[in-house]
């Protein structure tokens, strides 16, 4: 489970899913130095989860539309 993570928002209709996951995870990378393992989104954008490179993005009623929970995963 994230706990602690930064909150992206990307509202582009011409960039896929996974390009929003790739652009959120870089951007993460750049700034903590570190790469992301899991991802968070809408359940409105993901029905179930997936694998984007080495990332885990699974849904999430919690998270708002458009915008991307980001971080290394607890436990």
């Amino acid at each position: 489970m994230l706990e602690i993570g930064m909150l992206w928002r990307d509202d582009s209709t011409k960039r896929t899913l996974e390009e929003k996951v790739l652009r959120a995870a870089a951007y993460y990378r750049d700034k903590y130095g570190r790469l992301p393992t899991i991802c968070m989104v809408n359940t409105a954008a993901l029905p179930a989860q997936i694998q984007v490179e080495q990332l885990t993005v699974c849904p999430s009623r919690t998270v708002l539309p458009q915008h991307f929970w980001i971080g290394v995963q607890q436990g």
